[in-house]
């Protein structure tokens, strides 16, 4: 297992590529002179001793050197043990409503968007507790089952759009069924669901039933509205640009409204609590004193340890590539010029 420690160095490889490119310009100007002073022919009259590659070779040596001393600033860490640990936590399952009616922008920038960092925030506030991601729209989907890996969870949540899915509508039954088999353990009593939506649900009388199965299993759920009352179109765009609104089949412009009194009752019905979205923070912090009231369930989790550094080895490979540079001249070696490898005579 790989842990790199300072991974904003890595933005520091972008100078290759622009000192690689100065170097072509160079080249370019220098031939350009050349040109207007003299021949080819001439040029190796005048300067037999003068090498044609070997600007290329010191260029190749001074950007791998710079590119193994970033990787050294990152410092790579190698896990050398795989141990397992005894943690303490919450079963978290998150269903992310992904329908089109999410893409509704009467909360910055849209509802979808607004979802995902409400996620990215609850977890960054846990410490030990497992999570797992659905999203759903006409149907569920599972996007992560249980882990304690947070990184993966994040990668995944930020990769879920309203495109993933090509059953439309909003099922809240469908997530909160198959949420009901992320929790694998028999004996965890802390089983949470968190249900991120507009409100908008198109099977109102089976989620009632899902609702009441879930309570059955030991979940409790929590729903987090996202969107405005008052409502607001929903754009079609393409390339980022919008090309129209989404019309009914009368030719109406569809408003897409929250719908606080489902996700209410949902929560109601299911032992939890209702949060509205509209303020990250607030509705952060209320999670997290919601999360800190449950008792614990002690699990078991793999995970690396004893992570050494790497970075030294980069470190001298670096210093081996810079000093090579130093001593590689621009004029033609003899030995190399008595092989003749690259045909300069």
């Amino acid at each position: 297992m790989v842990q790199l420690d300072e991974k904003l160095y890595l933005y520091l490889l972008g100078i290759i590529p622009i000192m690689v490119l100065l170097f072509l310009m160079v080249q370019v100007w220098k031939k350009s002179k050349q040109r207007e002073f003299a021949n080819s022919k001439l040029l190796k009259k005048l300067a037999p001793e003068r090498s044609s590659f070997k600007a290329t070779i010191k260029l190749i040596t001074l950007l791998a050197g710079l590119s193994f001393l970033v990787l050294a600033l990152v410092n790579p860490k190698i896990g050398t043990k795989l141990e397992t640990v005894k943690r303490e936590g919450v079963d978290i399952v998150f269903a992310v409503d992904v329908s089109k009616s999410m893409l509704a922008e009467d909360i910055a920038p849209n509802r979808l968007e607004k979802a995902k960092r409400l996620v990215s925030e609850i977890i960054n506030q846990l410490a030990s507790d497992r999570i797992g991601i659905i999203a759903y729209a006409g149907q569920a989907f599972p996007q992560l089952p249980i882990t304690t890996d947070y990184g993966a969870a994040k990668m995944f949540l930020q990769s879920m759009n309203t495109e993933m899915l090509s059953s439309q509508g909003t099922a809240i039954n469908s997530a909160i069924d198959l949420a009901a088999t992320y929790y694998d353990d028999a004996e965890q009593t802390n089983r949470v669901l968190f249900i991120i939506s507009d409100g908008e649900d198109h099977s109102e009388g089976s989620t009632a039933e899902a609702v009441e199965r879930a309570v059955q299993n030991g979940i409790q759920i929590y729903t987090i509205g996202v969107g405005k009352a008052k409502g607001a179109p929903i754009p079609i765009k393409r390339n980022g640009v919008v090309e129209s609104l989404k019309k009914n089949s009368e030719g109406e412009v569809v408003i897409s409204r929250l719908n606080e009194p489902v996700l209410a009752q949902i929560a109601n019905t299911g032992n939890g609590e209702y949060i509205n979205g509209s303020y990250t923070e607030d509705a952060v912090s209320f999670i997290k004193e919601e999360l800190a009231k449950m008792d614990k369930k002690e699990f078991e989790a793999k995970q690396f340890a004893e992570y050494k550094d790497q970075f030294q080895w980069f470190l001298a490979i670096a210093a081996f590539f810079l000093f090579l540079d130093i001593f590689i001249l621009d004029r033609k070696t003899k030995w190399l010029k008595k092989l003749n490898l690259f045909n300069e005579h």
